[in-house]
C-alpha cells in the first residue's frame, strides 16, 4: 500500500478549464468526424478497459462525442458535462486511436494498463498498532498535562506545530470540513464520529458517487490509510485517544481506491474532486498519487488524458471554493532535477524501467495548479529522510515522522505519528500521507478564522505562517560521507521545506 510523488508547477490557468489545451501544451483536437464505420471486430474474450474521454464543454460537442464513443465500442459510465469528462469502458483494443479522432475530443486513454475486474497511497511502512501496555504508559504520562487526551503525550507532532495551545484559542469551526479523499474513513471510531460529516461523503469507485448509508467507510481494517489520516486532521478533544490538529472542524471520507487492488484510479479521483465542490467542502486532503503512473508523461496521449481529466475537476472544486493539499511523495526524489528513474509503473500490471524528465511527466494530482504540496519532517524539523522535494514544487513542509534518524523523547520513543485506525484502535504510520493531513488541518483553522478566504488566498496564507529552518548545512543522514539529498533555496524558501513548516499556533493568532 505504497504509492509515491516539475521543474515547476504546471502553469495551468484556474478560471478557465479549456484553457488547459494551451496551458499543458496539448494538440489541438482533431477536425475529423467520428468513424462511420463499425468498430474493429471485437474478441470475445477482448478485456475491457477504462478510459477518461475529454472534450470541450457545449452539450452539443458532449452529446456528438458520445455518439462517436458508441460506434467506437463504448459504453459511457458517467458524464461530467461541467468540466467536458465522460468516463467510458470499452473492450474495443483500438478504441482510444478511435475516439482521439472524433471531432470535439480533446484528449482521450486508458486509465490502466491491466482489465478491469469487479467492481496508493504515500505512508512508509507497515502500520505499528498500539498495545495496551504502551497506552497505559502513554496515559500516565498525558495525565501530568491538564487537559491533554490520553494518548496526546505520544503526539510530538501536535506539539511540533503548536496545534496543542491552538486548541486553546480556536479549535477550528464546525462549518469548515476536510474531506479525506482516501481509502475510506471508519467513521464509526469514538475520535471521529463527533466530527464526521456524513452527508459530505461518498464511495466514487468507478467514477460515480455512491452516497448510501455507510458507502464511504474502509473495505477491511487492512484499508486503513484514510482512517488514520482523517484522525489527524480531526480527532476530538473528547477525553478519548488522540486529538487532531483541527479538533473543531468537520471531516469526511471520499473513498477512491479499488476493491481490489488498493489502487486509485483517474475516473475515482475526478469524481471524487466534482463531489466534494458540489457538496460545498472547503479543503481535501490527497495522500496519494492517482494509478497507474507515477509520472503522467505529456507525450504519451493515455497519461496526457490521465492529466487533463484530473486537473479539470480539481479546477473545477477550486473555481468553487476548494483548496487541495497533496503529499510530495516518499521517494526522496527531487522534483527539479534533469531525469528522475521510475521503475514502478504501471503499478497496475507490469512495471517498465524508464528514465523521466520532471519538467515533462507530472505527478497527479500533486504538480497540478492551485494544489497544495507538502513535504515530511520529523521532530528536529529536518526532512524526513524519505521525503520527496523539489525546489519550486514543495509549497510547505508539516511532521510526517522519522523512526530512523529523528526519535522524541516521548513515552513510547516513536518517531512517526500516532493517530486513530479503524475499530477504535490506534496505530504509529510515517509518510508523506502524513504530512499532507497536518498541513490540511492547518489550513482548516485558517478557514475557521477567515471564511471569505479563496483557495488561492488560504494558500497564500498557510505559506506566510510557516517558519521556515532553512538548508541544512549537511543532509548525510546514515553518516557515510554522502550527502543524501541536496536542498537548493534560502531561508524564505526552498526545496526541501518550500515556504517553511506549517505553525498552527501562528495560523489561529
Amino acid at each position: 500500500m505504497a504509492h509515491l510523488r516539475s521543474r515547476r508547477r504546471l502553469a495551468l490557468a484556474v478560471p478557465v478549464v479549456l484553457s488547459l489545451t494551451a496551458s499543458l501544451g496539448f494538440l489541438p483536437a482533431a477536425a475529423s468526424a467520428a468513424p462511420a464505420t463499425a468498430p474493429a471486430e471485437q474478441a470475445a474474450d477482448a478485456p475491457t478497459l477504462a478510459y477518461v474521454v475529454n472534450t470541450e464543454v457545449d452539450r452539443r460537442t458532449i452529446a456528438s462525442v458520445k455518439r462517436a464513443i458508441a460506434a467506437a465500442g463504448g459504453t459511457v459510465v458517467v458524464t461530467y458535462d461541467k468540466i467536458g469528462v465522460i468516463v467510458v469502458h470499452s473492450a474495443n483494443p483500438g478504441f482510444g486511436g478511435e475516439i482521439r479522432e472524433a471531432r470535439g475530443v480533446v484528449s482521450a486513454g486508458a486509465t490502466r494498463t491491466a482489465p478491469l475486474t469487479r467492481a496508493g497511497t504515500t505512508d512508509e511502512g507497515a502500520a505499528d498498532y498500539v498495545t495496551a501496555a504502551e497506552a497505559a504508559r502513554t496515559e500516565a504520562a498525558s495525565a501530568q498535562t491538564p487537559g491533554s487526551e490520553p494518548l496526546e503525550a505520544d503526539q510530538w507532532d501536535l506539539r511540533a506545530i503548536g496545534a496543542d495551545e491552538a486548541a486553546k484559542i480556536n479549535p477550528g469551526s464546525d462549518k469548515v470540513t476536510v474531506a479525506v479523499i482516501d481509502t475510506g474513513v471508519d467513521d464509526t471510531h469514538p475520535d471521529l464520529a463527533p466530527n464526521f460529516s456524513a452527508s459530505q461523503s461518498a464511495n466514487c469507485v468507478g467514477g460515480k458517487a455512491d452516497t448510501s448509508e455507510g458507502a464511504w467507510r474502509p473495505y477491511t481494517d487492512d484499508d486503513y490509510h484514510g482512517t488514520h489520516v482523517a484522525g489527524e486532521i480531526a480527532a476530538a478533544r473528547n477525553g478519548i485517544g488522540v486529538a487532531g490538529v483541527a479538533p473543531g472542524v468537520k471531516v469526511s471520507g471520499i473513498k477512491v481506491s479499488d476493491p481490489d487492488n488498493g489502487l486509485f484510479y483517474p475516473e475515482n479521483v475526478v469524481c471524487a474532486f466534482v463531489f466534494a465542490a458540489d457538496h460545498g467542502v472547503e479543503i481535501t486532503n490527497n495522500s496519494y498519487y492517482v494509478d497507474p503512473w507515477l509520472y503522467n508523461c505529456m507525450d504519451d496521449p493515455d497519461q496526457k488524458a490521465i492529466v487533463d481529466a484530473v486537473n479539470r475537476a480539481q479546477l473545477y472544486a477550486q473555481r468553487k471554493g476548494t483548496l487541495h493539499l497533496a503529499s510530495a511523495g516518499n521517494s526522496n526524489h527531487d522534483l527539479d532535477s534533469d531525469a528522475i528513474v521510475d521503475d514502478s509503473s504501471p503499478d497496475d500490471s507490469t512495471p517498465v524501467t524508464r528514465t523521466i524528465d520532471p519538467h515533462e511527466c507530472f505527478d497527479v494530482p500533486t504538480q497540478l495548479p492551485g494544489i497544495v504540496t507538502v513535504s515530511a519532517t520529523g521532530v528536529h524539523d529536518l526532512k524526513s529522510y524519505y521525503s520527496t522535494y523539489g525546489k519550486g514544487v514543495v509549497d510547505v513542509a508539516a511532521p510526517g515522522g522519522d523512526r530512523k534518524y529523528q526519535i522524541p523523547d516521548t513515552p513510547s520513543q516513536n518517531g512517526r505519528i500516532l493517530s486513530t485506525m479503524p475499530n477504535g484502535e490506534y496505530a504509529w504510520l510515517q509518510g508523506t500521507s502524513m504530512a499532507s493531513p497536518h498541513a490540511a488541518g492547518v489550513a482548516a483553522l485558517l478557514k475557521s478564522k477567515h471564511p471569505w478566504a479563496s483557495p488561492a488566498v488560504l494558500q497564500t496564507l498557510l505559506k506566510a505562517q510557516a517558519n521556515n529552518p532553512g538548508c541544512p548545512e549537511s543532509y548525510d543522514q546514515d553518516g557515510d560521507g554522502t550527502q543524501d539529498a541536496t536542498c537548493e533555496g534560502g531561508d524564505r524558501v526552498n526545496g526541501f521545506y518550500g515556504f517553511g513548516i506549517v505553525d498552527a499556533l501562528r495560523a489561529v493568532k
